[in-house]
């Protein structure tokens, strides 16, 4: 089993290659479980999740909010929640919008929401944000959160045109989730 796992909707194919990024820099550790179109799991999602050490909540800011199939998700969860079975387990969260802010804490604060009815303990970036007048839309944490990994990438850009900063960004808050996990869990 993984030790940390990414479980995540993408609409688009936006998020899914930001936590493709994640878990590139959690490394070995860590295992993508994606939500299908009609927000089920696959096989075996569950007992995945129940086995990590570290859950990671992906979801695309829709509206300014979580998918509705990550929002399915979220609700069959409530099975996990009644026997506490992610009780002290840790948590993080991303999401990715076509504008630069496009309500995304509210994702973040609903996934964060959802670790903590779990009884589950939430890591954040970690990173300090690239806030100067030297800094470049390339640059680390660029959109510049704390809570959760935020992306951006414009409405009418392709997965092959994600912004390079968000996806390093990624990486990096992956290489802390691995780094969190391996002393904490």
């Amino acid at each position: 089993m993984s030790d940390i796992v990414i479980v995540f909707h993408s609409g688009y194919g936006h998020t899914a290659k930001v936590a493709q990024a994640v878990a590139e820099g959690a490394g070995a550790a860590a295992k993508l479980l994606p939500i299908d179109a009609e927000g089920n799991l696959p096989e075996g999602g569950w007992e995945l999740l129940g086995a990590a050490k570290t859950i990671v909540f992906g979801s695309p800011t829709y509206m300014g909010s979580v998918s509705w199939q990550f929002k399915k998700f979220a609700d069959a969860s409530s099975k996990a929640w009644f026997t506490q079975a992610w009780k002290d387990k840790l948590f993080a969260g991303f999401t990715n919008s076509a504008s630069m802010n496009g309500d995304k804490l509210s994702t973040l604060h609903y996934l964060f929401t959802l670790s903590q009815q779990h009884s589950g303990l939430w890591v954040g970036t970690g990173l300090m944000p690239s806030n100067s007048k030297a800094a470049t839309r390339n640059d680390i944490n660029y959109v510049a959160s704390s809570s959760g990994l935020m992306t951006t990438t414009p409405s009418d850009a392709g997965v092959d045109e994600m912004v390079a900063g968000d996806l390093a960004t990624a990486k990096v808050f992956g290489e802390r989730l691995a780094a969190v996990t391996a002393r904490l869990a």
